[in-house]
């Protein structure tokens, strides 16, 4: 990104849209520098794109993360994916590192150029290319974005012990990033037989893996393998995914499918939410009326999970916020507040 970042502050590019789900680094196209060369289109708010979103030099795309493909595909034409991965294996083939997501679908049908990290480490699923499939690439060495794991209160807690007690053993599991999924995962540890078919690989999965606790033995798909499209944590996250192969990583429009999710006996969704109303009406993305993130996998989840046999979809919030000053349970969501999990 930074060669087309200096494309389009050299003139050399015109009309082009850049397209990304989360964007983590700062440039100066996404703060409207330059209009008719370069538009960002965001598919989920970031702490770096959601105030240029705001300012009104950034655009966003409703979604269900499940459906981002679909969407790039429908509004490019003969896209370029610009991708970080690691080194080429001796086979030739390049890994994707911590993303399958959409990126991965546009294998073997867009052109592709990589930006090689040695400190990507190397993972398996379905997000490896050939050489012959690029049509360049460049090596940086630079470290790798690092989210640690959020300090967890007594609340956090209460929530997960309410969550893991209603989680048998065998269950396949989904869960985010954040304290309270930190907290469920800590509240698991003495649990037996767990699968993973998630959204998020965070660092709270690795305890559960080497204790033993997750080894999907009693999965209908990928049985004995932890499934995610993505990875979000610390460097420790990072090194014990490097060449794991009990580890894959699946496009997002297979992990998120709700059709395949269903296919799971006794999974359990867990998802955050910010406000909740009497109707089980549940807005996750916006506060006040005002977009903070967006839909992401949530709904894609939530749906899964009803038609999975045995399922079970939990939403977890804190009662109140500020303090306790503000309710975050209430009768009428905000004016303006974008439903995201609806009542059904």
């Amino acid at each position: 990104m930074d060669a087309v970042e200096a494309a389009a502050a050299r003139g050399e590019v015109t009309g082009v849209t850049v397209h990304q789900m989360h964007a983590l680094h700062d440039r100066p196209s996404l703060h409207g520098a330059y209009p008719d060369r370069l538009r960002h289109v965001a598919y989920f708010l970031s702490p770096v794109t959601r105030p240029c979103y705001l300012a009104g030099t950034v655009d966003l795309v409703p979604n269900h993360f499940s459906e981002v493909y679909s969407h790039i595909t429908h509004r490019t034409n003969d896209p370029l994916v610009v991708a970080s991965a690691s080194p080429p294996d001796r086979h030739g083939y390049f890994s994707l590192g911590l993303t399958a997501d959409y990126t991965s679908s546009f294998i073997g049908r867009a052109r592709f150029f990589l930006e090689v990290n040695p400190r990507m480490p190397r993972t398996f699923g379905r997000n490896q290319l050939h050489i012959s499939q690029i049509e360049g690439w460049t090596t940086v060495d630079r470290p790798l974005v690092e989210v640690p794991p959020a300090a967890m209160d007594d609340a956090d807690h209460a929530i997960a012990a309410f969550v893991a007690e209603r989680i048998p053993n065998g269950a396949c599991l989904q869960t985010g990033i954040g304290a309270i999924p930190n907290a469920i995962m800590t509240a698991l540890r003495g649990h037996k037989d767990i699968g993973v078919h998630t959204e998020l690989l965070s660092d709270g999965m690795v305890d559960l893996v080497e204790l033993g606790v997750v080894n999907g033995v009693r999965k209908v798909h990928n049985r004995t393998k932890v499934v995610g499209t993505f990875a979000l944590g610390t460097h420790w996250l990072y090194d014990f995914l490097h060449e794991n192969a009990a580890i894959e990583l699946w496009s997002v429009s297979y992990v998120n499918s709700p059709l395949i999710i269903a296919r799971e006996n006794n999974f359990v969704s867990v998802n955050a939410t910010l406000a909740v109303d009497f109707l089980g009406q549940c807005a996750s993305e916006t506060i006040g009326g005002r977009y903070y993130s967006s839909s992401g996998g949530q709904v894609d989840f939530a749906r899964g999970a009803m038609y999975s046999d045995g399922g079970q979809g939990f939403m977890v919030l804190h009662s109140t916020a500020k303090g306790g000053a503000v309710s975050r349970i209430v009768p009428q969501l905000a004016p303006g507040d974008a439903v995201t999990t609806s009542k059904n």
